[in-house]
């Protein structure tokens, strides 16, 4: 009937046509997708043998499929779902020899595991909590230096995927080192829009601010706008926390002429091994970025991965100054 809402029904027909006919040797089939999710949507599955391996030699052209059948349901209104599994079985015999399509079956669920993080969840302003809490037990937080949170997509993501992208400067107590510390505040925080149990990229950067001819305020608009930067590198790579902590310290970024005479950063546990507790999904360990000059790493390795022996040995070299 004209104007009926697409429906399971139709998206059976359409799959049979679709992925009826496998590839030889497929006992079974089993595809599932989400509906968009922050921006983005996922499908996974294929065809597999009698042991349980996949054999679909395109399964872009099964994903295409899936992927159209999902938003034409979604289009059509009715109870909600944010998942649909697709099951395939070949024909019964005798329509298998007949070359006849496989059976399709199609099922929408709704999984509230997978409800995206709204741009108002708590989790966000409890991470931005235990950040300060933890820089207030160091030092005296003075007004953030450098921000850009402005440019979040409608699901609150920055290039730090999450909604915080900034900069903290702390004056540290006596105790703790003299000058300005330098901390990212952001990374830590969790996915903005997708509702993996992980907080951000599970790490923070500080860095204390270098010595050099230019007053202190320019020199602190300098490596904020560096520390974002290096921010932004660290949230691309993702596990660099984790490449941190495998190597002890790597040769992570360049550095631009303005930075001279440091060439070069290295990241580097923190020197008392601190990190962030009370985060939303644990702790994160506290990372820090650490300026060095081209002749602190000329011997570096090309080969060797993160440069880790020569960002070491350039560590040891130096020496690490009291904590951040």
């Amino acid at each position: 009937m004209a104007g009926t809402p697409y429906g399971i029904a139709d998206a059976e027909r359409d799959l049979r046509a679709d992925l009826g006919r496998a590839p030889a040797g497929a006992v079974a089939g089993a595809w599932s997708a989400t509906t968009m999710q922050a921006g983005h949507a996922q499908i996974s599955g294929g065809y597999t043998d009698a042991a349980g391996r996949y054999l679909d030699p395109e399964p872009r052209r099964a994903f295409d499929a899936v992927g159209a059948v999902v938003e034409r349901l979604a289009a059509a209104g009715g109870p909600a779902f944010n998942r649909v599994e697709i099951r395939w079985a070949p024909a019964r015999f005798p329509r298998s020899l007949l070359g006849q399509p496989g059976r399709v079956l199609v099922e929408t669920v709704f999984d509230p595991g997978i409800v995206p993080r709204g741009p108002d969840d708590p989790a966000y302003e409890a991470a931005a909590t235990a950040r300060r809490r933890f820089w207030e037990g160091r030092g005296r937080l003075v007004s953030g230096c450098a921000a850009d949170a402005s440019n979040a997509n409608m699901y609150g993501q920055t290039k730090w995927f999450g909604p915080h992208r900034r900069i903290l400067l702390l004056r540290p107590a006596g105790g703790a080192g003299e000058g300005v510390v330098l901390a990212t505040d952001g990374l830590s925080t969790p996915w903005a829009g997708i509702p993996d149990p992980e907080n951000g990229v599970a790490c923070e950067v500080a860095l204390r601010l270098p010595d050099g001819p230019a007053e202190e305020a320019e020199r602190v608009r300098l490596w904020a706008n560096i520390l974002i930067c290096l921010g932004d590198r660290v949230a691309d790579g993702h596990r660099v926390a984790r490449d941190v902590a495998e190597h002890g310290a790597i040769l992570f970024s360049r550095l631009p002429a303005e930075c001279a005479p440091f060439a070069q950063v290295i990241l580097a546990g923190a020197a008392d091994g601190a990190a962030i507790a009370d985060l939303p999904f644990g702790s994160v360990p506290l990372l820090e970025a650490v300026p060095v000059t081209a002749a602190e790493v000329a011997d570096d390795d090309p080969d060797e991965a993160w440069g880790a022996g020569t960002a070491r040995a350039a560590i040891a070299r130096r020496g690490r100054p009291e904590p951040l």
